[in-house]
């Protein structure tokens, strides 16, 4: 069976990946820091004799060839996320997005790894207004964040066509599901607002609520990644896909859906009044994917919806967070 390295392994997106494809019967190596993955994520796996772990970081590139050694395909997860934090620390965000990424796909090149799998960002969108967003059409960047994620897509270009690198970049929308974190400074919008729901503390929505998303559950991700790791389409190499569902949903509609679901488990919820704050700096209003190009060539198909997606979620939250 292949075996296939998962960088932020220790982390939500990372540690959903390596739960599949062990049960695939893959061996799944992991790199991580810690730095925002957790090693709870990944205890169940320690048992596993087709599991790995090593803990580094991606910036150090002797770690970064040490974990590629006798890799078949690379799901680069390792990041750090988030708009607000690369406002605030717009260096840390570049050694690790930008340096980082540089490193891994360096490590892979001089490994002959067969693919490198990324992940790429919807905030590569940027100020462009048109809905949906396909692809080829692109603004410019309205965070540090955004900067760095699509350099990552720039090089991976790069090394595709100048040392033969087959490279796929998925663009994330607004990842949600089980393991996500809900604590911190940086979470996101999903845990945060079941966490304080569940503890009956009302979520705090940046702006009026009429912001949209679309939210595109874990197991669409999954399949995402599967599809472009295994793809036996040239066409479909050295590209970028969205990863999403193709639905939007308001912030406000968000809330709602959160609180009748967990209304189930708890009547009180229902009754938990949402508070309004100023609108999040590097934000953008609408964000809205066209799969068509991932229909097409990977030929994908997502399986969760928004609410079939949050039902899950809520359901597993409710379970791990009480």
């Amino acid at each position: 069976m292949k075996k296939i390295l998962i960088t932020g392994g220790a982390g939500f997106i990372g540690s959903n990946l390596t739960e599949y494809f062990l049960s695939k019967g893959y061996e799944v190596r992991c790199l991580d820091n810690f730095a925002t993955g957790h090693r709870y994520n990944v205890e169940p796996f320690f048992q596993n004799p087709n599991y790995q772990l090593i803990e580094g970081d991606i910036r150090d590139f002797q770690t970064c060839h040490k974990a590629v050694k006798g890799i078949d395909y690379v799901l680069h997860q390792a990041a750090l996320g988030s708009v607000p934090r690369s406002i605030k620390d717009p260096i840390t965000s570049n050694e690790v997005n930008v340096s980082g990424f540089l490193n891994m796909l360096t490590a892979a090149r001089d490994a002959n790894v067969k693919r490198f799998v990324y992940a790429a960002s919807s905030s590569t969108y940027g100020d462009s207004e048109s809905l949906p967003k396909v692809e080829e059409v692109i603004g410019s960047p309205l965070s540090p964040y955004a900067i760095t994620k699509y350099v990552n897509e720039l090089y991976a270009d790069i090394f595709s066509k100048t040392y033969g690198v087959e490279c796929i970049g998925l663009r994330y929308f607004n990842v949600f599901g089980r393991r996500q974190d809900p604590n911190g400074a940086y979470a996101a919008v999903i845990p945060l607002f079941v966490k304080q729901l569940i503890n009956h503390e009302s979520p705090v929505i940046n702006g009026t609520g009429d912001y949209s998303r679309d939210f595109t559950y874990i197991d669409n991700v999954i399949q995402m990644n599967e599809l472009a790791m295994l793809t036996q389409s040239k066409g479909a190499v050295n590209t970028v896909y969205n990863t999403a569902v193709g639905d939007r949903t308001t912030l406000n509609d968000l809330v709602n859906y959160l609180k009748e679901y967990l209304s189930s488990f708890d009547r009180k919820i229902a009754d938990i009044e949402i508070v309004y704050g100023p609108n999040r700096q590097g934000d953008i209003p609408h964000s809205l994917a066209s799969i068509e190009k991932a229909k097409k060539l990977l030929e994908y198909q997502p399986t969760h919806t928004i609410d079939k997606g949050l039902k899950e979620a809520v359901q597993w939250y409710w379970e791990n967070l009480k």
